[in-house]
């Protein structure tokens, strides 16, 4: 199966790491355990056929409490479809699948090390992201 895209470029277009004090961050290193991961993914056309993707990683704790740290990364993504590209649901696969399994492990690698740096080592996503399985759950 041949490519139905090119990748012209991918950046981190804005990286965040939130914790308000050492109460905080030691609190947040007990607990971090409860902490999710959320994934969002929007795109939009650009000039040329080109489409930027926007991936989201929020890293939070859902738990209503006064403590707690906030991380995200918004890694950008360039692509150029191929020209047969016609149909809405094939641009949709490509965006929020094809692409995603794509530049996972850049995105991923980016944004543990914002975790690590952050005083966080120990954290580890024990299981990939089935972007392929998500697309297909969004049909259904």
């Amino acid at each position: 199966m041949t490519k139905k895209y090119e990748i012209l470029g991918k950046y981190i277009k804005d990286l965040s790491s939130e914790t308000r004090d050492v109460q905080t961050y030691l609190f947040v290193k007990e607990h971090i355990g409860k902490y999710q991961l959320n994934i969002d993914i929007n795109s939009k056309a650009l000039k040329n056929k080109l489409i930027e993707i926007c991936t989201t990683f929020k890293f939070e704790d859902k738990e209503p409490n006064e403590l707690k740290s906030y991380f995200e990364i918004n890694f950008a993504t360039i692509i150029r479809p191929a020209d047969e590209i016609k149909e809405k649901k094939d641009l949709e696969k490509i965006i929020l699948c094809d692409v995603q399994i794509e530049i996972y492990p850049d995105l991923e690698k980016s944004f543990l090390n914002l975790l690590h740096n952050s005083g966080y080592p120990q954290i580890k996503f024990e299981k990939r992201i089935d972007f392929e399985k998500l697309y297909n759950e969004r049909l259904n």
